[in-house]
């Protein structure tokens, strides 16, 4: 019989290569499938070619066998840009498998590229397209794949690709509005620092040589002694300085990865004085766009609040939703726990109750993002005309400070000099 080449995927998302002897490439497909692997490829070994001893007995097996090439993502515009493409072409009647070939030889993006080659041969392979996406956890998460599974078993692929590709579109247009509100702070708040630190190092230092010789060891200003007195810790202690600096970043990033620092993180910005109000309007946001988008596609309500709460990307709403979710798992209705966590407006309550007692609650979640994501909007505008006036104020006083330090001892000798 003949000896084939073949890669596949493992349970665990990882590339397998080995070669099997079988009687046709169904066979060694079928083959690899009792063996929990996905074949993406299977190639008759080329005449000439000497066949390796060992033939596949399972993963362990061709885990021998086996290239890690390293993992491939696609996410962000890439995935967005696939799924409205994808969409497309199935609504104007191209089968799934055609579909998947077409974008990829047009991909230019090589991750791309590789992802759905894979993706076109575990479906042509006998794999539903779930099944398929579902073996590339880094670029498809729970929400993608869910809806993905609701479509197919609902026969409205490509109204559920489009639905997530404009769900995608929306997400990323708001992430990138707060994004752009944090930008400008974080840029002034970094030149400020590192002006603020070469003054104090290399400026300050020679000024003070100047007044020592110059006052013959007249009492300076207070605010002078002050910044002199940092600035000689500084330039004495600057290693301790960047110790402290690091410990306090990496003691910041491990609090955060712990769920009781993130809760209470969350929980400060959330209720923040200014920040809070955009942090809270954005994650109203995407808990209802998510929510509807998912129980408009299909998902049932318990399976969309998990995902909700995944996906939430902030621990205080998370826990909130987890309340939600316990109690609808009881039978109760959607508003009143959302009203006991006390993170959700009114308005949303009210909306979400009518449109429970209406039936059409997919439709006013979609209804509460479209106003908050127009809220969003606002709250970043606010933001950032708030902000600039701020950051003016903030660096006027830090530089200010300096110079009015440095200066006023200066005053004192033109007077003395002036004088004599």
């Amino acid at each position: 019989m003949p000896i084939f080449q073949y890669t596949a995927m493992d349970a665990s998302g990882k590339e397998q290569k080995g070669q099997h002897e079988a009687a046709s490439e169904e066979a060694v497909a079928s083959f690899l499938k009792e063996q929990g692997m996905f074949p993406t490829s299977i190639k008759p070994l080329a005449k000439g070619a000497k066949a390796k001893k060992e033939k596949a007995k399972g993963p362990a097996a061709a885990k021998g066998l086996s290239i890690n090439l390293g993992p491939v993502v696609m996410k962000g515009k890439d995935l967005t840009v696939f799924t409205r493409q994808l969409a497309i072409l199935l609504d104007a009647g191209l089968p799934l498998i055609r579909s998947l070939k077409t974008l990829e030889r047009q991909a230019k993006n090589p991750s791309v590229k590789t992802i759905l080659g894979k993706v076109a041969a575990s479906v042509e392979g006998g794999s539903t397209f779930s099944e398929a996406l579902a073996q590339h956890p880094k670029s498809f998460d729970k929400l993608y794949l869910n809806m993905i599974r609701a479509g197919e078993a609902a026969g409205k692929l490509e109204l559920i690709l489009t639905r997530l590709a404009g769900f995608r579109e929306k997400a990323a247009k708001i992430a990138g509005k707060v994004k752009s509100a944090m930008v400008y702070p974080a840029i002034v708040l970094t030149i400020a620092i590192g002006i603020t630190i070469f003054l104090m190092i290399f400026i300050v230092p020679k000024f003070e040589v100047m007044f020592t010789e110059m006052l013959d060891g007249a009492q300076l200003p207070a605010i002078t002694r002050f910044v002199m007195g940092i600035s000689r810790w500084l330039k004495d202690n600057i290693i301790i300085a960047i110790v402290i600096v690091v410990v306090l970043v990496i003691a910041t990033k491990f609090l955060l990865k712990t769920e009781k620092g993130r809760f209470y993180f969350d929980k400060g910005i959330y209720n923040a004085p200014v920040i809070g109000l955009l942090i809270s309007r954005t994650a109203i946001s995407k808990f209802s766009r998510t929510l509807g988008t998912l129980m408009g596609s299909g998902v049932p309500v318990l399976n969309a609040l998990q995902i909700v709460r995944d996906t939430a990307g902030n621990e205080l709403v998370s826990k909130a939703v987890q309340q939600v979710h316990d109690a609808v798992k009881e039978g109760e209705p959607m508003a009143p726990p959302l009203q006991s966590t006390k993170i959700f407006p009114d308005m949303v309550i009210s909306m979400i109750e009518v449109g429970e007692e209406t039936g059409k609650l997919p439709d006013m979640l979609e209804k509460i993002a479209d106003t908050y994501d127009e809220e969003v909007d606002n709250a970043v505008s606010a933001l950032t005309s708030m902000i600039e006036p701020l950051m003016i104020v903030f660096l006027a006083v830090i530089v200010g400070g300096i110079v009015i330090a440095l200066f006023s001892p200066l005053i004192t000798i033109i007077q003395t000099l002036g004088g004599g």
